[in-house]
């Protein structure tokens, strides 16, 4: 979520339904055992927040070290039990590749003769000025953003409607300070680039595609140009390192619908990478890039090394099984060993930003970290931004701008920063090689009955709640008005 779009805004998000639990059914797997199944079921009261059940979900893991205390980095995968706090009491691994049912695993030798696709799934931004308000519009119509109970469902869209108009003057003062526009459909557009290029290196030409989640080229405009190149196999790669259900699960969530509804992409063969932080490739390209900015301190030793990452809502971590929180302790731990393997032992710690409303995000928070290093003498910090590849406003301006005058007016001395991983050309290859090793999983995404989401097919009653939530978003929008003329006509 765009730090812009931070505000008070989310009170209502709720996660505690029972009918959102995740039920992870899964078996571990490395590294002899290849295949690990997971699952997001239904219950009687709807569809929990990620839904794949109409799905059987392989995660295909490819590493030959399993044991993640020992600091190994030897596979294409590192594949690794993760125990740490698992809610449901299972344990379940996170690298992998969701496969669809089909006709069966077919064999790589025959790609040469088929039209291959890789789609990579990123968030989008407004690009220019005029973008911000609609964009924000589509971010809180997302039901994976603000989850409204059933009964007010039909509100998501004036509610949406109703807080983009007023977070806009503000989100567009963010954006206007990194440049008037997010860059992270250009940076998306050369990684997609580089990332071809890479894989015909390989041996293997492809067409890749950009699907935005919320903002152009939308995951519909993507899926359309697929269906017209006539892609005989897929490979679905989000850029985002972790899984959670707010960001890959909501953009496979959207692909699922589409797919659904349509016999050709239904019959598709689909793999979907659905989360890589443990891979070899990233680990090190993080270690690379930590290792260069220590070396532009002073006394790169005394250095502490501060992870911020992207922060998602407790309930969706303790309520509803996003395996988010223990992926991003799991990648900040294998970092670390690969730094100590190098000899960089320097102090570490981890928190959240880009917190949104009241409600409680996962902690420590990120602002709050800073002011607490600055009150125990910290004076060398460098930020990393652990949870994204591409720069944008979480970056350029949230960390860039606005921790790092936080931290100097804490008292800390030398500010550096990380930057994201962008066309490392080692991060880049190993995105390559993770699509490589997808590619013979693949198999069809079958048309299912069993939707995720409820279909009103009743127009008249669809029209008069639109219009009956339109007056209420209305009356909503114009309330702090009204209100502020009364206090005026008191005094």
């Amino acid at each position: 979520m765009e730090a812009a779009a931070r505000s008070g805004v989310l009170r209502h998000i709720n996660l505690s339904d029972s009918s959102l639990r995740s039920n992870h059914k899964t078996s571990m797997s490395c590294p002899r055992t290849r295949h690990v199944l997971l699952a997001y079921g239904h219950s009687s009261k709807g569809p929990r927040v990620l839904d794949i059940s109409p799905l059987r979900a392989s995660l295909i893991s490819s590493s030959e070290s399993s044991d993640k205390r020992n600091g190994s980095l030897g596979g294409s995968h590192i594949c690794g039990p993760i125990q740490k706090r698992n809610l449901n009491g299972q344990a379940f691994c996170s690298v992998g590749v969701y496969t669809y049912p089909g006709s069966g695993i077919e064999s790589l030798s025959h790609t040469a003769e088929e039209k291959i696709g890789v789609l990579l799934l990123n968030l989008g931004g407004p690009e220019t000025l005029h973008d911000v308000q609609p964009f924000l519009f589509n971010l809180f119509a997302d039901p994976d953003i603000i989850r409204l109970p059933r009964l007010f469902r039909f509100l998501q869209r004036p509610l949406a409607q109703l807080i983009s108009v007023l977070r806009a003057p503000k989100s567009k003062e963010g954006y206007a300070s990194i440049g008037g526009g997010s860059p992270l459909r250009k940076i998306t557009d050369e990684q997609a680039t580089a990332l071809k290029m890479a894989l015909e290196a390989k041996e293997m030409p492809v067409n890749v595609y950009v699907a935005m989640r919320y903002w152009h080229p939308f995951t519909e405009e993507a899926v359309q140009q697929i269906k017209r190149d006539r892609i005989t196999k897929l490979v679905v790669l989000p850029l985002y390192p972790q899984f959670s259900i707010s960001t890959t699960g909501s953009s496979i969530r959207v692909l699922q619908s589409i797919f659904r509804e349509d016999a050709y992409l239904s019959r598709l063969p689909v793999s979907i990478i659905q989360s890589w932080y443990q891979r070899e490739g990233y680990i090190k390209s993080m270690a690379d890039l930590i290792e260069k900015e220590l070396q532009s301190f002073s006394k790169p030793e005394e250095v502490m090394v501060f992870f911020s990452a992207h922060g998602v809502p407790v309930s969706y971590v303790e309520e509803a099984g996003d395996p988010y929180r223990d992926q991003m302790e799991e990648c900040i731990y294998l970092i670390m060993q690969e730094l100590k393997a190098r000899g960089i032992a320097n102090h570490h710690t981890l928190a959240y930003q880009s917190r949104v409303g009241p409600v409680q995000w996962l902690k420590p928070y990120t602002d709050e970290v800073i002011v607490e290093l600055g009150q125990k003498g910290v004076k060398s910090l460098l930020a990393v931004p652990v949870s994204f590849v591409s720069e944008h406003i979480e970056t350029l301006e949230e960390i860039d701008m606005e921790y790092r005058h936080l931290a100097l007016e804490s008292g800390i001395e030398n500010w550096g920063r990380v930057p994201a991983l962008g066309c490392t050309s080692s991060f880049i290859t190993d995105m390559a090689d993770a699509v490589i090793e997808a590619l013979p999983s693949a198999t069809s995404m079958s048309t299912s009955s069993n939707t995720s989401e409820e279909v009103d097919n009743d127009l008249v009653r669809y029209a008069i709640k639109m219009f009956f939530g339109s007056i209420l978003a209305f009356v909503l929008l114009l309330l702090p008005k009204m209100m502020s003329a009364f206090k005026n006509q008191l005094y």
